[in-house]
């Protein structure tokens, strides 16, 4: 198994404040809008975020819920191991505001069509944007691009893309894995 490091800690941490201006730029202060974190690793990059615009930019009420997307994907039933599922929390409705995805890696774009499909129970939101650290672009199977995206990275399908995070344990960065040497 071979590792590259494509960004340290330094690295996520300035993308992570440019996003986060960029999010201030389009929603200002952000009372009509709302940050999804995918879970399970896409919760990790919507705390972070509302940390940083409530922190370093003095944004307030931002609210912030967690949509597990388990049972929404189409390949769910499509494995023998058992799914375990993560816990979905948002105490809000989503009723006629603009929803930010907050995902790590956008690979396939299944995941975002398992939660366009998943928030509707939640409310019919005014719209829906998508914000992701990692675009792995010509790895599409469906017609889904970023609005907001930290970095872009050719990954062949054979290489694995991995972001971690320091709230699980380690330190920020972002590595790309090849199974094959």
């Amino acid at each position: 198994m071979n590792q590259k490091v494509l960004l340290t800690s330094k690295e996520v941490n300035i993308i992570l404040n440019r996003l986060a201006c960029q999010l201030i730029e389009k929603h200002l202060d952000f009372s009509d809008t709302i940050l999804i974190g995918i879970q399970p690793r896409g919760t990790f990059l919507a705390k972070r975020l509302k940390s940083i615009l409530e922190n370093d930019y003095q944004v307030s009420n931002i609210k912030i819920g967690f949509l597990d997307i388990t049972f929404f994907r189409d390949d769910f039933r499509r494995t023998d191991k058992p799914l375990e599922a993560n816990i979905t929390q948002i105490d809000f409705l989503v009723e006629n505001k603009k929803v930010i995805f907050v995902d790590d890696v956008l690979y396939t774009g299944r995941s975002i069509r398992a939660a366009l499909t998943a928030i509707q129970s939640f409310g019919r939101p005014s719209g829906i944007e998508l914000l992701t650290l990692i675009d792995r672009r010509f790895s599409r199977d469906l017609p889904i691009q970023p609005d907001y995206r930290g970095r872009q990275v050719d990954a062949i399908n054979d290489e694995k893309v991995k972001v971690t995070w320091a709230e699980q344990g380690g330190e920020d960065g972002v590595f790309l894995i090849n199974n094959n040497q």
